[in-house]
């Protein structure tokens, strides 16, 4: 009896209804079901014929395997479904920020663009040679709202995408002069972005097929259903306005640290309903970290950018490239010549993973990269992306920020009642004024993060009283002490040989003094500071205007050749390049020959030419804020940034008086203090 039994069971599992399904034929199943694009489901199907004849206790077996199980986790067909609402884009975006009004139009403009672009009619083509037929299909597609064109053959069809932009061509196969075939070809090498529908009363199952592969949308038989018609018509035109809609603009974010350019991109997504996903690359040298590595490497793995798609699980993701300007470059390959292709819209259709070796469409991904310098971007790369400055905040609007966003988040970070602890507009005023000196934010929330947790600790040793308390300037100065910013450019006085000039750095705008002195000596110029090739140029130009023009500026002719001169530019560890400071230096040197005392609540920013003219620089906005941050009472700025200077609002430059200049002796006067100049007839 136990014998039977034993016997009766092994025949039980070896019955071929007994056999399990090997794990090739699952993930066979698996790519079927997956509804893969057609390139992507053969090169999956020829790596499993290649396991069939590889021994399972091989490595390549498994590396075979995970490379199939990781084609089945990318989200070939899968997107977020979204609805672009306007009013909810600006709402987010308006709680999120303040300020940025700038960025924020860019922003609804794209979205609006979009909008339009959902609501436009669609356009379609129908091709037959049968009139019956081809007015049948007019007056329905007509009713369901569409704009239709008609032809007679693929030769008409040709003519009249040559004419109009047709959304959908709808094409019968057997036609005199050029068949449904033929006429998709052309499309798809001419516009392939047209879905085409083919129609044939000769329906078989070789010709759907063909059609199909060759690049078919959808497949009708005749004679045609109509409901078939129409809803084969709205899928496909639906699909298609989706995937034009998801295209998202290359945006590159740049200003100084801590203006908000990562935070925006997270209410870009959420404004979008789509995922959001961030990448750092400051740092990055080695390019298989964006493409990935060669499966024929030991411990392969797909790069970042890949990877990213596999873990949001969709394919429109608003995917933020951070730090782009900050990216290094060795022996491992240029990391920026991988985002050439990844940025670009004609080449991202089909980007390239070494691990994956399989295109992946990336078009539909909404990327944003974000930079301090775009001096550090390859030209190249730089050209790809449509540029969103982020400029500094001034003092209103860094107070409203603190109010609204910062203190309430460090109250709470800090365990404290927004009910029990106020801060009051003087004291926050008092933190950006003494306590900070730059463009973003970082600063101002790491010093009322420091007021809240040492009230978090007065209160846990008892020293807080229970009822509200208000924080005031007094207050502010016992807990984080001494001031640590000075307004030393507005509270010293004139002096001889040093002027204050404007520069920009990827820090915001900055102060800069310059300083001159003059030694007996042999007609030396001595140029200190760490300056770049650009600075001391302009440096040498301007000496040589001045020795141009001894008899008009009051100085000796023989100055240098008794005397060397020294330019110096403080804060010697920091290098300092650009066009900006040849006005400045032109004063400082001009005080110092005619020992008339310079102003140093005037600051200067412009490249002065050989002949004295005055040159545009950019940068203006944040200039003139840090002139303000310095107590600055007057900017000089050139002629030529007029227009620039008279976009600025209100509130940059209140409290400060801007002059512009064309030519350089039109500075004399107005930095210069003592006997009037006058300039040449």
């Amino acid at each position: 009896m136990f014998f039977r039994k034993k016997s009766q069971k092994i025949e039980e599992i070896s019955s071929p209804a007994a056999k399990e399904i090997s794990p090739l034929d699952k993930l066979r199943s698996s790519i079927e079901e997956a509804q893969l694009p057609q390139d992507v489901s053969d090169a999956a199907l020829r790596e499993i014929e290649k396991l069939e004849k590889t021994d399972p206790a091989v490595a390549e077996y498994s590396v075979g395997h995970n490379y199939i199980d990781f084609i089945l986790s990318l989200p070939w067909n899968i997107s977020t479904q979204y609805k672009l609402e306007l009013s909810r884009a600006q709402s987010i975006l308006d709680a999120r920020h303040f300020g940025l009004s700038q960025v924020k139009q860019r922003i609804l403009e794209f979205l609006a663009a979009k909008t339009l672009c959902g609501k436009a009619k669609q356009n379609i083509l129908v091709v037959d040679d049968e009139e019956i037929a081809r007015s049948n299909m007019e007056h329905v597609l007509k009713k369901d709202g569409y704009n239709c064109r008609t032809a007679v053959n693929g030769l008409d069809a040709i003519r009249v995408l040559a004419e109009d932009d047709i959304d959908l061509v709808l094409t019968d196969l057997k036609m005199d002069q050029m068949d449904g075939l033929e006429l998709m070809q052309q499309i798809n090498r001419v516009s392939p972005e047209i879905p085409v529908i083919m129609i044939t009363g000769f329906a078989t199952v070789s010709s759907a097929v063909e059609a199909l592969r060759k690049g078919a949308a959808h497949y009708l038989g005749k004679p045609i259903n109509l409901d078939e018609l129409r809803n084969t018509v709205r899928e496909v035109l639906q699909k298609k306005l989706f995937v034009e809609m998801g295209r998202g603009p290359i945006l590159c974010f740049t200003g100084p640290p801590g203006t908000g350019k990562t935070s925006v991109g997270r209410a870009i997504a959420e404004a979008l309903q789509r995922q959001f996903v961030r990448v750092s690359l400051a740092g990055l040298r080695d390019e298989a970290e964006l493409r990935g590595h060669r499966r024929t490497y030991v411990g392969a793995l797909p790069g970042r950018i890949i990877s990213e798609m596999k873990r949001v699980g969709v394919n429109n993701p608003v995917f933020m490239l951070d730090e782009i300007d900050k990216i290094g470059q060795d022996f491992r390959g240029d990391p920026a010549s991988v985002l050439l292709e990844v940025l670009d819209p004609e080449q991202n259709v089909r980007f390239t993973d070494h691990y994956l070796e399989i295109p992946f469409d990336l078009s539909r991904v909404m990327f944003i990269a974000t930079a301090n310098d775009l001096s550090r971007i390859p030209g190249p790369l730089l050209d790809r992306m449509e540029r969103i400055e982020f400029s500094g905040y001034t003092d209103r609007e860094k107070q409203q920020i603190a109010k609204q966003f910062i203190v309430p988040r460090q109250l709470k970070a800090a365990g404290l009642s927004r009910s029990m602890i106020h801060f009051s507009d003087e004291a926050i005023a008092r933190v950006i004024s003494e306590y900070t000196r730059e463009s973003g934010l970082r600063n101002l929330e790491r010093e009322i993060a420091d007021i809240c947790r040492k009230i978090a600790l007065l209160c846990l040793e008892s020293k807080c009283p229970e009822e509200s308390v208000e924080i005031d300037t007094e207050t502010v100065t016992n807990l984080l002490g001494p001031r640590k910013f000075y307004r030393d450019v507005a509270e010293g006085g004139p002096q001889t040989g040093i002027a204050t000039g404007l520069v920009w750095a990827e820090t915001g705008g900055e102060i800069i003094s310059v300083e001159t002195a003059m030694m007996p000596g042999a007609g030396k110029l001595i140029l200190t500071g760490s300056l770049g090739e650009v600075l001391q140029e302009s440096a040498q130009a301007v000496l040589s205007f001045i020795r141009s023009r001894t008899g008009e500026f009051k100085v000796l002719d023989t100055f240098f050749q008794e005397s060397d001169i020294h330019i110096h530019f403080p804060s010697g560890g920091i290098p300092k390049d650009g066009p900006s400071a040849g006005i400045a230096i032109f004063a400082a040197l001009l005080s110092l020959l005619t020992g008339r005392p310079a102003r140093r609540n005037v600051a200067l920013s412009g490249e002065m030419t050989l002949s004295g003219r005055i040159l545009p620089v950019s940068g203006i906005r944040e200039k003139v804020l840090a002139a303000k941050r310095a107590g600055v009472i007057r900017v000089l700025l050139p002629m030529a940034n007029r227009e620039e200077v008279e976009a600025l609002a209100s509130d940059v430059t209140e409290g400060i008086e801007i002059s512009l200049i064309g030519m350089a002796p039109e500075v004399v006067d107005l930095v210069l203090v003592g006997k009037s100049y006058i300039l040449p007839l």
